[in-house]
């Protein structure tokens, strides 16, 4: 093998990882928000984690955020505005990475 092919297969591998780092920091940043909302909603122990499960899963229905948003904004209602979730969802994005950064 070349020189050339290895370094080909280590930036593949490099990109694979971190895309793999994004997507478990991006799952952990929903249930952490999963977990927020379910906490201003009243919801504790199973009941909380669960919510917070279909959060997580609400981020498969489409390509990118809109379907997390749509799923929480409509769950809380009019308790908070929607500028502080999403303020809070930006939030959790540092924690979760911090998180998974940690676990590695």
């Amino acid at each position: 093998m070349t020189t050339f092919d290895d370094r080909e297969n280590a930036f593949e591998n490099k990109f694979a990882h971190d895309e793999e780092l994004q997507f478990r920091a991006q799952a952990r940043r929903n249930k952490l928000l999963g977990l927020w909302v379910a906490d201003i909603l009243g919801k504790t122990g199973e009941d909380a984690a669960e919510y917070a499960r279909t959060v997580v899963k609400a981020d498969f229905a489409e390509a990118g955020h809109e379907d997390v948003m749509r799923k929480v904004l409509a769950d809380l209602g009019d308790r908070l505005a929607e500028t502080e979730v999403r303020q809070k969802y930006d939030a959790l994005l540092v924690v979760a990475k911090d998180q998974v950064m940690n676990e590695v």
